[in-house]
């Protein structure tokens, strides 16, 4: 694959001490206060239909490496969360977990690296791990901001309820709604909807899932690239989403929907104005070739109900052999507004990664130069040769294969 600008690693289990993240490429001279990264962790502790971990914990993150007067100094920044919740279980005797549950990676975690005990799977595939990723996140965002890219999300359906959100409401504000929503939903309609469906899935002991957009504000075209199928933006956003814990599904624009239509109806039609080569429309989601269009990049990504349910699961017991019923763990009832947030600090880090890519250079002075002089899509620009030409290819063209 080709190399990325920017990489991150997480450690930590879910009850242990604490998690760790390194994230390495980001480019010297970005002023950086640790408390931009926190509220973007508080953001992701909040949301109706969640468990009591997020009455525990207090997540705060520590810079200890990269980011020195205040400012990252082009070295790998290194980041710690500790976990309040550890203290229940420091020193303590683990009950054995050995009744996979189904959804999880209990059993798949099993199979694949000989555990004797379930725990060390859960430990480690949890969703607590992403409070990493929104750490790192975080300070992509504040990169991206820099250049005037601003990412945002939303919930568009929990269970049944779907957001009725009018073409009019422009991006800005259904960030803001979604921001004062418990569930994260710009429509208040849908809103109170959706804390009643969650209070009837708690009264059910069951769990919810939905569907949730993520947009990116203020991205240049040209980001990415249509020559390797690593460099497409396409698949490299996909993957970000679909990497976050209960997420099954994702696409750009409304691209499931889009398969019922003929393509003259799915595709942007391109008009000149104003100097500039513009789409009369934005179906495509923000991306063509997997490449920025210059337009709102616009992704969806679904999310499945939560896995632990009170209500007790058909499984079967490893140390026995014998049919069992799950183990009750501590967990949300839905996790959809809390995921909002895990899916624009995945957004954030791909796109910042594309933009370093595009730019290069190790300060922030020398990418905002660069910054500058990049193609906007002008007429000037693109004046075509209007010639004919040739391959140029030194091939015989008899040549059969």
């Amino acid at each position: 694959m080709t190399p990325s600008r920017l990489r991150f690693l997480t450690a930590g289990e879910s009850h242990g001490p604490l998690l760790t993240a390194i994230l390495e490429g980001m480019p010297a001279g970005l002023p950086l206060d640790p408390e931009e990264i926190n509220r973007d962790l508080a953001r992701r502790q909040q949301g109706y239909g969640s468990g009591g971990r997020m009455q525990i914990e207090r997540d705060q993150v520590r810079l200890t490496a990269g980011v020195m007067a205040g400012q990252t100094t082009g070295a790998p920044i290194a980041l710690l969360i500790g976990n309040r919740d550890w203290k229940h279980w420091a020193g303590r005797d683990i009950a054995p977990l050995t009744t996979p549950r189904p959804g999880h990676a209990d059993l798949t975690g099993a199979i694949k690296y000989g555990y004797r005990d379930l725990r060390l799977a859960l430990e480690r595939a949890s969703a607590r791990e992403t409070a990493a990723r929104v750490a790192v996140g975080a300070i992509c965002r504040k990169l991206l901001s820099t250049f005037g890219i601003v990412v945002g999300g939303y919930v568009t359906r929990i269970g049944p309820v779907e957001a009725d959100l009018p073409a009019d409401m422009d991006y800005p504000a259904r960030f803001a709604r979604a921001e004062a929503s418990e569930v994260r939903c710009p429509d208040e309609a849908a809103d109170a909807a959706m804390r009643e469906a969650i209070r009837q899935a708690k009264i059910a002991r069951d769990t919810l899932g939905g569907i949730f957009e993520i947009v990116a504000l203020g991205l240049p075209p040209g980001l990415g690239s249509h020559v390797h199928w690593d460099r497409r933006l396409t698949g490299r956003l996909l993957a970000a989403l679909g990497s976050i814990p209960s997420i099954k599904g994702a696409e750009i624009g409304h691209a499931f929907a889009n398969t019922a239509l003929p393509g003259t109806q799915v595709h942007d039609e391109i008009v000149a104005e104003d100097g500039l080569v513009r789409r009369k429309s934005n179906r495509a989601g923000g991306l063509e070739g997997g490449i920025t269009t210059g337009e709102p990049l616009i992704l969806r990504a679904a999310m499945k109900p939560i896995s632990t349910t009170l209500t007790p699961l058909g499984t079967v017991d490893l140390a026995t052999g014998e049919a069992s019923q799950t183990v009750y763990e501590r967990s949300d009832f839905c996790a959809v507004p809390r995921a909002v947030v895990i899916g624009e600090a995945m957004v954030a880090f791909v796109l910042a990664d594309a933009l370093l890519e595009k730019l290069g250079g190790d300060h922030l002075d020398e990418l905002r130069a660069r910054f500058a002089d990049l193609r906007r899509g002008s007429l000037g620009e693109l004046t075509m040769r209007n010639e004919p030409w040739q391959f140029g290819y030194n091939w015989p063209p008899d040549l059969e294969f």
